[in-house]
């Protein structure tokens, strides 16, 4: 398996200034979730990007929050730059889900010293076609990167190796998604997969 590594160079914590700046646009909705964007990187092979946290042994779809007075679409193209480094022009938008795919947090991960409480995500996901080299790919373009590792991986593997709350919203956008990558048909997954996927 083919892994391109990036440790972001000079990776520290968040400085107070960032986080200052970072809870000033976060934005919490009635029902206590917060508004984000997933994104479903592409090749010419149909292989997907996915990208290891840093410090972490989690892989994930590149994803963030929505700001303030900001739109889905924006909210993407600005996360693909800060956690992939990749423009606007070395991407083709294919797609996105039509409506909000929501999860929510166990309570393990609720901060509940926070206001406003943010209890969960609502996501819109869009699915990119990578159209430059894998040379533009820089994992450590902004201050406080996401990813350090990245690969190419099959369309579903994903869903298995996501951290299990996010599993079904996983599912579910790559479920809707598919036909835009696959108009001859979505690739089948086993029942062991599928099993697996249902499996803390």
């Amino acid at each position: 398996m083919l892994f391109h590594s990036c440790r972001p160079r000079g990776f520290v914590e968040e400085s107070k200034a960032f986080k200052n700046r970072h809870l000033a646009t976060t934005v919490i909705d009635s029902d206590g979730y917060r508004p984000n964007v997933g994104i479903i990187l592409c090749n010419s092979n149909r292989m997907l990007f996915w990208g290891r946290r840093v410090g972490q042994d989690a892989w994930q779809f590149p994803q963030g929050g929505i700001k303030r007075n900001e739109t889905p679409e924006e909210a993407m193209f600005r996360e693909l730059q800060e956690e992939v480094g990749l423009e606007q022009n070395q991407v083709e938008v294919m797609g996105s889900t039509r409506k909000w795919l929501k999860y929510r947090l166990p309570e393990r991960y609720i901060r509940r010293h926070c206001e406003p409480l943010c209890i969960g995500q609502k996501q819109i996901w869009f699915l990119l076609r990578v159209n430059c080299s894998e040379d533009a790919f820089c994992l450590d373009h902004c201050e406080t990167p996401e990813f350090e590792d990245w690969r190419w991986v099959k369309y579903w593997q994903p869903v298995r190796e996501v951290i299990y709350f996010k599993r079904q919203v996983y599912t579910r956008a790559l479920e809707e998604l598919a036909p835009l990558l696959y108009p001859e048909g979505t690739p089948g997954r086993s029942h062991s997969n599928y099993l697996r996927q249902n499996r803390r």
